[in-house]
């Protein structure tokens, strides 16, 4: 994904979000048929899901499906998908309604588009279904899929002003529900306001956010995904010149990864600017191999 703010990891923000709401009110898990690394393998599994279900439900494995193929960066083959339950969406359910203008939407404009993509013909179309979905959304008090049509103006706003109100109008939600799906957000949501206010230089608030997301991420079981919060409250840190305590938590990231038998460019890279900013060129000349290396296919 596209960051203006040269330090952050580009393949983070909004790298949670869309994922947080995938489980629908029904009977219909799609989390445990979703498998964001394997897009093929989640069309699959939604086809197979068709074959048992009927009404809104299918409708929704249909939005699924054609979402596989806008994060395969096939949106032409989406929108095909999506064509063919256009009819039955206008008296549809509001989840059915709100996923299918969502993924709509994401044809137009998502993570998954080169930015040369994003003409202002995109823009617009982009932005008529994410208002559609979001519309609905609210109408439903269906907050999870609200915030996730809030966060993808971000895609098409992407001015650090911009992000950054699209990141506060989103946490007003989250902190105003009381649906689990939806404050299950809060942790991404903090790390995109902590994103865009440091695009805007305002290091020590995006510190906060960090933290605050920080500590959310400890409380829960995933652990790449506190690794790299850490990163985020370290990378800040280094921008707020508090040198000797964003080399402590890179070091110790490395020794994360490296017990675990993996390997983070960021951190190789955070750990040589960190090194050279203290004139200890060696060291530095030794997170940069490490980060050559770990860069290889």
């Amino acid at each position: 994904m596209q960051l203006a703010m040269e330090f952050m990891r580009p393949h983070l923000i909004f790298s949670l979000l869309p994922f947080m709401s995938s489980t629908t009110a029904m009977a219909l898990d799609l989390s445990a048929l979703w498998d964001f690394g394997n897009p093929a393998l989640s069309e699959q599994r939604f086809r197979q899901a068709l074959a048992q279900t009927q009404g809104d439900e299918a409708l929704i494995l249909h939005t699924q499906i054609a979402r596989t193929h806008s994060l395969r960066k096939d949106f032409d083959a989406a929108r095909s998908v999506l064509r063919q339950i256009e009819r039955a969406i206008g008296t549809a359910g509001s989840e059915a309604r709100v996923r299918y203008h969502l993924e709509l939407g994401r044809t137009f404009a998502s993570a998954a588009h080169d930015p040369k993509s994003l003409t202002p013909e995109a823009k617009v179309e982009g932005r008529r279904h994410f208002e559609a979905a979001l519309g609905i959304a609210r109408g439903a008090r269906l907050d999870a899929l609200a915030i996730d049509a809030i966060h993808m103006f971000a895609f098409i706003d992407t001015a650090p002003a911009d992000q950054l109100k699209w990141g506060q109008a989103a946490l007003e939600v989250v902190l105003s529900s009381t649906q689990e799906s939806a404050r299950r957000w809060e942790a991404s949501v903090r790390n995109n306001i902590g994103v865009a206010l440091g695009q805007l230089e305002r290091h020590e608030e995006a510190l906060g956010q960090f933290q605050q997301a920080l500590a959310i991420r400890e409380r829960g079981t995933n652990a790449q995904a506190t690794r790299v919060a850490h990163w985020m409250v370290a990378r800040t840190l280094h921008s707020l010149q508090r040198h000797d305590e964003a080399l402590a938590i890179q070091l110790r990231l490395e020794r994360e990864f490296d017990a675990a038998g993996q390997t983070d460019p960021y951190v190789f890279e955070e750990l040589e600017a960190l090194y050279r900013a203290r004139g200890e060129t060696d060291k530095a000349e030794h997170y940069k191999a490490r980060r050559a290396a770990s860069s290889k296919p």
